[in-house]
């Protein structure tokens, strides 16, 4: 059984992961349509920025919950002799 600190920064880490992705995905739409980087905006720019912000939102929390249930399956047989 994994103790409740793992648990706790499990969970840190799956909200870090997803407050990065909303981050980026703001972060590409100020760029493209604000005069943030230039003048009139940047379109090519913010709209890869608001793609890698979706992806890293939605797909790295995903990714963190496969790995952790494979460690903690592989916890629970115990050591391999």
């Amino acid at each position: 059984m994994v103790d409740e600190s793992v648990w706790k920064k499990r969970f840190a880490l799956f909200m870090a992961a997803r407050l990065f992705g909303l981050l980026t995905f703001l972060a590409g739409v100020a760029i493209f349509y604000s005069d943030l980087l230039r003048p009139g905006g940047w379109p090519a720019v913010g709209s890869l920025l608001i793609i890698f912000g979706i992806i890293d939102a939605v797909f790295a929390p995903k990714l963190m919950k496969k790995h952790w249930q494979r460690l903690d399956s592989s916890d629970e047989q115990g050591p391999i002799s």
